[in-house]
């Protein structure tokens, strides 16, 4: 097999906004730091909002600079405010599964994303106290993550899939329509990412938790904020069914942090230990 190394490197600061990639970066044991330590929920009852049903947020960028989250958007000013680590709270949903509190931020916020959006919604981060574990063969934790700190995908898959929807008349499409963390290059076959048990990149540890179902998310063009149709779903649907996962699409895998550190882009991968083949533990350990 040839060589594996991280093809990029990408976080979110805000869940469900734009990503932000970057060339090295720090893991602790929510994932990459400062990935979806904050997010937008309902007004009304905490509930968080995502690009499930508000696609425009897509078009929506945030970006930390020290003490500070700078918001821009397609015609609409820029807004920059200091970041509340602490203060005021709010009790807070995640899929009606996960309740919790967090940190509710600067009102200017609320306003200017209720208007980028056109509803009510409150911008909140986790709480210095934040604990919220994951599940799977490694369990972890995370942030605001929907339940893992590290999204891994790989080249391969991509062009698997997209050799398949140019087979059916489609266009291909790019790796952000699956928001991963980190992009793996130099596997030769598709999906190899759903038979890493434990992997390193330098001092980093990650181990596998479970295949990434995936929601409406990728349908959604991450540059404009709209749906442009079935696609990628309709076509792995054709070949990617989880039963063991109640019928869901997977694409890429769910990861736990085991040991942080630095991880930059050109890093070589090493896989230590493989999940036999044909097989998945994940389901089992949920």
């Amino acid at each position: 097999m040839s060589v594996a190394r991280v093809a990029a490197l990408v976080y979110y600061p805000v869940k469900g906004l734009s990503a932000v990639p970057v060339e090295q970066a720090e893991i602790g044991p929510r994932g990459v730091i400062g990935d979806r330590n904050f997010m937008l929920v309902d007004a009304a009852d905490g509930a968080f909002q995502s690009q499930r049903t508000l696609p425009a947020m897509a078009a929506l960028s945030a970006s930390l600079a020290g003490d500070v989250i700078r918001l821009t958007a397609p015609g609409a000013p820029d807004l920059a405010v200091p970041i509340r680590y602490d203060g005021k709270r709010r009790d807070v949903s995640l899929f009606k599964t996960w309740f919790g509190q967090a940190v509710a931020q600067d009102p200017a916020v609320d306003e200017w994303f209720s208007e980028q959006l056109g509803r009510p919604v409150e911008l909140v981060r986790v709480t210095p106290e934040h604990e919220r574990p994951g599940w799977g063969v490694h369990s972890g934790e995370t942030g605001f993550g929907d339940a893992h700190a590290l999204m891994i995908t790989s080249l391969s898959s991509l062009d698997g899939l997209n050799e398949r929807m140019v087979e059916r008349g489609g266009e291909p499409i790019p790796m952000n329509r699956f928001r991963p963390n980190v992009v793996v290059s130099g596997w030769p076959e598709p999906h190899t990412e759903d038979r890493v048990l434990r992997m390193s990149i330098g001092a980093v540890e990650i181990g596998y938790s479970a295949r990434a179902i995936r929601c409406a998310v990728p349908t959604v063009d991450q540059a404009t904020g709209r749906k442009s149709g079935p696609e990628p779903t309709r076509t792995l649907a054709s070949y990617r069914r989880e039963p063991a996962y109640g019928g869901g699409v997977s694409f890429g895998m769910k990861a736990a942090v085991l040991t942080g550190g630095t991880v930059a882009v050109g890093d070589e991968i090493l896989v230590h230990d493989w999940i036999p083949a044909g097989t998945d533990p994940a389901p089992a350990a949920r």
